[in-house]
């Protein structure tokens, strides 16, 4: 048996993985006006459990970017989503911060493999001039996620409480396993059900030292005694709490700002996901054009990256002084993250664009990790700073921070192109 397109097959299972990923991981911020009420735990318990999760998850890039580099992408997937699906349904059995915070790690360890191991899946099975859509497509997942998730769980918390929601989400994680080893035989070379026509347009579609999936993985140190894998790192310290303050933070806005109870939250949180998922797939469609018009990878990553930024840099500034009602404020975080979206493909696609096989999840991981690291002291700021102001200051701080990513990119990497390896 062949079939046409294998690779958007296998992407699209990516994508379905991801938008699983963010349901398990939003459910806790869109439950916590209840689950609070009833453990009787406050903002500052949310923000540690939230922080701890993001230790985890930065840890877990890193640990498993080279976990997908040693055993490959097929078992690496089935790990993670299996150890994260298991670790949601716990949530339900949680009673304390102490509880809550062991299973929040090992979601966190759990769900950090997502990121590597698509970047990874990704540079095998698409050529260049496909990949950035390829990420659009795999991080239109985590807008989806978002999209679905406030009024999928207000629905399921409503019929079934807290507790069993987390066990119901745990399971639809290890039920995506099934499809997964059944479309995910062998990589592109030696799968036995991809055609001789799509074999070849990812070989061709491929530098010669991307094509090498036999190479040996380099040392982190090796990687990083070049200039241009630091770009990757810097930027996304300076751009991944952009995303990650309205992920973590907006349910808890809208309940402080707002009052609003769980199901309010249901019916205003998913709309600026919708923006978001719009973002990711013009993103990389935009990057992906540019090439095929004869523009370098170089140029198609750095001009799609200054008009995401100049986007960003405008939403939040208008968050500031237009975003004064529950829908002005939703409306124009839409573009907050469509701008994000529009650009963190092309930023988590480079370490595909610098490096080749085995080398290529262990930086994705990396920078992950960076990044995440960069959130995690945003978030302990979060509750500090609107205790005794607002989220107002907030704001500024990410306003700033976008430039700042857009110029790392430019200073460390001159040409984004193949290193010598």
């Amino acid at each position: 048996m062949k079939i046409k397109g294998l690779r958007w097959y296998i992407i699209g299972l990516i994508c379905l993985a991801t938008i699983i990923n963010y349901i398990d991981r939003s459910a806790l911020g869109i439950m916590w006006p209840d689950i609070s009420e009833d453990l009787g735990m406050d903002k500052n318990d949310y923000a540690l459990i939230l922080n701890i999760f993001l230790v985890a998850y930065a840890i877990g890039q890193s640990l498993t970017g080279k976990m997908f580099d040693k055993i490959g992408t097929k078992l690496g997937f089935v790990i993670s989503i299996t150890v994260w699906g298991i670790a949601t349904s716990l949530h339900g059995l949680a009673r304390s911060l102490i509880s809550f915070s062991l299973f929040r790690v090992l979601l966190g360890l759990g769900e950090a493999g997502n990121w590597p191991g698509a970047v990874k899946s990704n540079a095998e099975w698409f050529p260049s001039k496909e990949r950035a859509l390829a990420q659009g497509i795999f991080n239109s997942g985590a807008a989806m996620g978002s999209i679905i998730a406030p009024p999928l769980i207000a629905m399921i918390w409503v019929a079934i409480g807290w507790e069993m929601t987390f066990v119901l989400l745990g399971a639809l994680g290890l039920l995506w396993v099934i499809p997964w080893l059944i479309f995910n035989k062998a990589l592109p070379n030696k799968h036995p059900w991809i055609t001789p026509e799509e074999r070849e347009l990812i070989r061709s579609g491929m530098q010669q030292q991307q094509a090498s999936s036999a190479q040996e993985g380099l040392s982190m140190v090796h990687i990083l005694s070049h200039r241009a894998p630091w770009a990757v790192l810097i930027s996304r310290f300076f751009i991944e709490p952009i995303w990650w303050l309205f992920v973590g933070w907006m349910p808890i806005y809208l309940a402080d700002v707002y009052g609003f109870n769980v199901k309010e939250i249901g019916f205003f949180a998913w709309v600026p996901y919708v923006g978001a998922a719009v973002g990711s797939l013009t993103g990389g469609y935009f990057s992906g054009q540019i090439i095929i018009r004869g523009g370098s990878v170089d140029q198609a990553r750095k001009r799609t990256i200054l008009i995401g930024c100049i986007i960003m840099f405008l939403g939040l500034v208008a968050t500031i002084l237009f975003g004064n009602t529950p829908e002005r404020f939703v409306l124009i975080v839409a573009g907050v993250l469509f701008g994000f979206q529009f650009i963190i493909s092309n930023i988590q696609t480079i370490p595909s664009d610098l490096l080749s096989g085995k080398s290529v999840g262990s930086l994705a991981g990396l920078g992950g990790t960076v990044g995440i690291f960069s959130v995690i002291l945003m978030n302990f700021l979060v509750p500090v700073i609107t205790e005794h102001y607002s989220y107002t200051p907030i704001f500024i701080m990410i306003a700033v921070f976008v430039p700042l990513g857009y110029l790392s990119i430019r200073f460390f990497a001159k040409e984004i192109k193949p290193i010598d390896q």
